[in-house]
């Protein structure tokens, strides 16, 4: 057993890992749970102009500083805190804030990416595939670029086809096959989310 307990989170963009996160963190103790986004780990481009970052492929594996983030969830295993980035989706920028964060008995790793590194993969006690039918992972993320990222429909689809589309079938997809257990429907499927609840609350360290 770590010294911490590692959940990684893994499913394409739209799939309900932030749902699943917030029921495990509603179903555990108070204050035992951290989340750790892959997004905030974007590597930064500040020589580029806007619509030239706004153009990088942001589902790629290379697209993530993946050096930090790795070392990042290993010094939160070890009860190290640390400084997490911070990105802006809107200007596609990491921002010159970091945030502080304090190692908590359960350490959630959410993330499109994240069994596609094998470093980080070694990092975690249990491995979680929330698996979505891609119309409705494409509508969920449709509404959230829209809403909270400032983007355009027509951004947004261009985008999906593009690099989103691709990238899921070629990194993603694949990586399933590295979970110790996969959840269909996402934040609707009760019955899985209950079960893989009840295996974090047996591993959970006392």
């Amino acid at each position: 057993m770590a010294e911490r307990l590692v959940i990684g989170l893994c499913g394409g963009t739209g799939s309900g890992k932030t749902t699943i996160a917030e029921r495990i963190i509603s179903a555990l103790p108070e204050g035992s749970v951290l989340v750790l986004q892959q997004d905030h780990y974007y590597k930064d481009f500040p020589h580029l102009p806007l619509d030239q970052r706004a153009k990088q492929n942001f589902d790629h594996p290379d697209s993530v500083d993946s050096t930090l983030f790795v070392e990042h969830v290993r010094r939160l295993r070890a009860g190290q805190a640390i400084d997490r980035p911070v990105y802006d989706f809107t200007q596609h920028r990491r921002s010159q804030q970091t945030v502080r964060l304090e190692p908590r008995p359960a350490l959630v790793v959410e993330g499109i990416l994240i069994f596609e590194n094998r470093q980080l993969r070694e990092l975690m006690d249990i491995k979680i595939f929330v698996d979505t039918d891609a119309d409705i992972r494409f509508i969920r993320r449709l509404k959230r670029d829209m809403r909270e990222r400032g983007r355009s429909l027509e951004s947004v689809v261009e985008q999906y086809l593009a690099t989103v589309r691709p990238m899921h079938m070629e990194f993603i997809e694949p990586s399933k096959r590295y979970a110790d257990v996969t959840i269909p429907e996402g934040g609707y499927n009760e019955v899985g989310i209950d079960l893989v609840i009840q295996k974090i609350r047996s591993l959970l360290p006392r």
